[in-house]
């Protein structure tokens, strides 16, 4: 007996042009793992898909990957609430597919207490209709997070930093990322101590207007090749995004110098990531040259961390390790000690 999906598509293919019924075979393979039991109470994943396809027009692969992981919602009106939401609101059809592709289950959300209090954070806000639809269509999960504890708090810090909506608008098109975390426990502090280490805001604002797409994906290519697993990258970015401002030849050299080190291995770079941000020749360098001299000299008590050599402050570093092993360091260069 054929499966009980194969007469709907039948049903289906006639009253569609031939080039569906070309593509009947391309697809219907994969249904046939879907349960057909005459006792299941949700919609069956077919019997969605067909309604997809009549009544939005979705193209017939889409709509199957779609409705499969829809197989709990039983009532299909749900989901054309939340189609015609996007619509009105905005999103077109290549926004809406987009948005479904990455997040299909947005479908079975609640329109009035998930999706509808973040739209409107977006407008109050000051953000364009087309501009919602551009950032969430590409990073749908944003409408997963809460507008008073991440959206809104997230906006209004991006907007201290980088001065206007549209600027705010602009680095979310490239990363939509900045919404889905903590800013205040995140980026903020780092965003403090550059600007206490003299980075005007101007500075600051060009390093994250410095990440366009392109600059992104090569940035994490690079971290990829270097050893980093794709949540390592997004912890980096949590963490440090200062780092993906960062020209891809100097975190290389960053982490094939400390890599050089025998006590040193990539998940030191990988768990402190703010040290692709230092100089090589003017921190790194003549600061592991005073520590190695002071080791080998057997004048320190104890082993120092590489953290604490890149993280101390300069004045501190030359206060415990530079001026009182002056006599002891006097071979070593000193234009180097005092970079």
């Amino acid at each position: 007996m054929a499966p009980p999906f194969i007469p709907s598509l039948i049903s289906l293919s006639r009253n569609k042009p031939s080039c569906f019924q070309k593509s009947i075979s391309s697809y219907s393979i994969s249904l046939v793992f879907f349960s057909s039991s005459a006792n299941q109470k949700s919609r069956s994943p077919l019997s969605l898909a067909d309604h997809f396809i009549q009544n939005h027009n979705f193209p017939p692969e889409f709509a199957v990957k779609t409705a499969s992981s829809l197989t709990f919602v039983k009532d299909p009106s749900k989901c054309d609430n939340i189609i015609s939401f996007l619509k009105e609101s905005g999103f077109s059809k290549s926004h809406i597919e987009e948005a479904l592709k990455r997040k299909p289950n947005l479908l079975s959300s609640s329109l009035e207490k998930t999706i509808k209090p973040k739209f409107k954070i977006f407008r109050d806000l000051g953000f364009s209709t087309s501009d919602v639809a551009d950032i969430l269509a590409v990073d749908p999960w944003i409408l997963t997070r809460s507008v008073d504890d991440r959206i809104a708090p997230s906006i209004l810090d991006l907007k201290s930093v980088l001065g206007s909506i549209p600027d705010v608008v602009k680095l979310l098109k490239t990363s939509a990322w900045f919404l889905k975390c903590d800013l205040q426990k995140t980026m903020m502090p780092n965003i403090d101590y550059l600007r206490s280490c003299g980075i005007s805001s101007s500075q600051i604002v060009s390093m994250f207007s410095s990440m366009s797409e392109e600059n992104w994906e090569l940035k994490v290519k690079l971290f990829r090749k270097l050893g980093f697993s794709e949540d390592d990258i997004l912890s980096t970015f949590w963490k440090t995004p200062q780092v993906f401002a960062v020209s891809e030849r100097k975190i290389k050299e960053v982490t094939d110098f400390l890599l050089t080190r025998k006590d040193v291995s990539i998940s030191f770079v990988i768990s402190h990531p703010s040290v692709l941000v230092c100089s090589l020749e003017q921190r790194l360098k003549p600061r592991l040259l005073v520590i190695d001299t002071l080791e080998s000299k057997k004048l320190l008590r104890r082993k120092v961390s590489l953290s604490t050599i890149f993280k101390m402050s300069e004045q501190k570093f030359r206060e415990k390790y530079v001026h009182p092993y002056l006599k002891e360091l006097e071979n070593v260069s000193m234009a180097i000690v005092g970079a």
